[in-house]
């Protein structure tokens, strides 16, 4: 990878990392599903004006914006809402995990050993994360973050199956079909909706909102489908582990979030196990002799 395109990819991490801190401002002052009805009715204000309607993909892309926009986003920002920025941006990472059981599952991709080892070691360091009273305190929030992981890799099959379509189309329209989705969701699952509306400090609920709707869902993505599309997939996914790092990081010097044993130990041990995920690559098999 080019110099430039690694510190642009190392950007984009960054922006993901410090969207977990941000993304805690907005839930501060909101309900949660709410937050995220108007972060995507904000993508789609902001995108629709400028793309082609996907034709022939509407129906597809509504159905993902039930999986991947409502009951995702609705589970990983509730979850969120209860717990610290850090500890939200590694159990995240339970979606690699989940993907690699998918992809065998769904597809027959062969799992091997090593990937296998990579999986227990990812929820191991989980199961050790465990240990900290914050979390086992609130053992509801950390299984919406973790079935949020799941629904996500779910979602990547109807992605596959939508084929090539333009990514800032594919961003608009699921803010589109997904904004009164969450919207109705908020008005039948959450409570005090107009109280915190007329008590928010706008000024934190619209940075939070233009944060996750521009730099994440709009800028972010662009620069990252452009390395998508330069590199081979093996050289760009690596990058991504760096991604909780920063979280953690923003977490800590942002909001003053704490770091104990058992969440820094359990944290290490998940990354490690997502790293042997992303990184190993079975050999290609020997070419017979001619």
């Amino acid at each position: 990878m080019k110099p430039f395109d690694l510190f642009l990819a190392v950007v984009v991490m960054l922006i993901w990392g410090v969207n977990f801190v941000v993304a805690k401002f907005g839930l501060a002052e909101l309900p949660a599903i709410l937050l995220m009805a108007m972060r995507f009715g904000a993508v789609a204000l902001l995108l629709l004006p400028f793309v082609q309607i996907p034709r022939g993909r509407l129906k597809r892309i509504a159905l993902l914006s039930l999986s991947l926009g409502t009951v995702h986003y609705a589970f990983m920002f509730t979850g969120m809402a209860r717990l610290d920025a850090g500890t939200t941006a590694i159990l995240t990472q339970l979606q690699v995990p989940f993907s690699a059981a998918v992809a065998a599952v769904i597809y027959g991709e062969r799992l091997g050993w090593v990937r296998g080892l990579g999986m227990a070691v990812a929820f191991a360091g989980v199961a050790i994360m465990m240990g900290e009273p914050r979390l086992t305190a609130d053992l509801l929030a950390v299984g919406f973050v973790m079935f949020a992981g799941m629904v996500w890799a779910l979602a990547n099959i109807q992605i596959k199956a939508l084929g090539p379509v333009d990514g800032f189309s594919l961003n608009a329209y699921l803010g589109l079909f997904a904004a009164p989705q969450l919207l109705i969701t908020s008005l039948a699952l959450e409570s005090g909706q107009r109280e915190a509306l007329a008590q928010a400090d706008w000024s934190a609920v619209i940075f939070a909102v233009l944060y996750m709707a521009v730099m994440v869902q709009i800028v972010s993505y662009a620069i990252w489908y452009r390395l998508l599309r330069l590199y081979p997939v093996n050289q760009v996914m690596p990058v991504t582990l760096l991604c909780p790092v920063l979280g953690v990081l923003a977490g800590v010097v942002l909001l003053g979030e704490t770091l104990t044993w058992p969440a820094v130990i359990g944290g290490a041990a998940t990354l490690a196990g997502v790293g042997i995920i992303v990184l190993w690559r079975p050999a290609a098999p020997a070419k017979p002799d001619a």
